[in-house]
């Protein structure tokens, strides 16, 4: 079940263009190393140990083999690769290798990641804003937030409340991406992970 959060982008083309809603997935819970580990031992009846040794040697080789500058397909994952970063030279001649400013890994999905669209189910939740908002309220004893005021209140943790962040987290250029911040992100207003909105803009804490 993915989450997600409706926004007002503004048109990333042409700003004379009307702002219109996008969806922003929300990352429930980052899952740590040791845990993704296990996860795979329980799935494929391996030991934890042999697991984590295979995928750290695997992450140490592939970094190893792309630096020998190596194209690396790894079937149903995908196929990694390098790219550079360079400043432009006047001329051919006058290009060296002080010119590359960065060296990008280059990702493409292989066939277990295609058709994800198909196979994903959707949850629209209330933004991390206004999930901080309604706990704090709720701690208060209040029985509303004004949903309106929260948005325009200064963003206080790396986000923008208005829900118009500066860079689009997508990397298609499409406005939306990510929200990455799992701060309360299992809450959605209530205890029990409800919440609702009034037709005054308010929502129940």
């Amino acid at each position: 079940m993915i989450n997600y959060s409706v926004y007002m982008f503004a048109n990333p083309i042409d700003s004379s263009k009307p702002d219109k809603a996008y969806a922003k997935a929300q990352v429930k819970e980052v899952m740590s190393f040791r845990d993704f580990v296990s996860h795979i031992a329980e799935h494929g009846g391996y030991k934890r140990g042999q697991v984590k040794g295979v995928l750290s040697d695997m992450c140490s080789c592939l970094v190893e083999q792309l630096l020998e500058g190596k194209k690396v397909m790894l079937d149903e994952l995908g196929n990694f690769w390098l790219s550079l970063s360079s400043e432009g030279a006047e001329s051919c001649e006058a290009f060296n290798a002080k010119n590359i400013t960065g060296v990008n890994i280059i990702f493409t999905p292989g066939e277990d990641f295609e058709n994800l669209l198909s196979r994903a189910t959707f949850n629209p939740v209330p933004s991390r804003s206004l999930q901080n908002a309604a706990i704090k309220a709720e701690k208060k004893g209040e029985k509303t937030i004004d949903i309106e005021a929260v948005k325009k209140k200064p963003a206080t943790d790396g986000g923008d409340n208005s829900g118009k962040p500066a860079k689009p987290s997508n990397p298609s250029g499409t406005p939306g991406g990510s929200d990455s911040n799992t701060e309360n992100s299992g809450a959605t207003g209530n205890p029990d992970g409800t919440g609702s909105e009034d037709g005054n803009g308010k929502l129940e804490a």
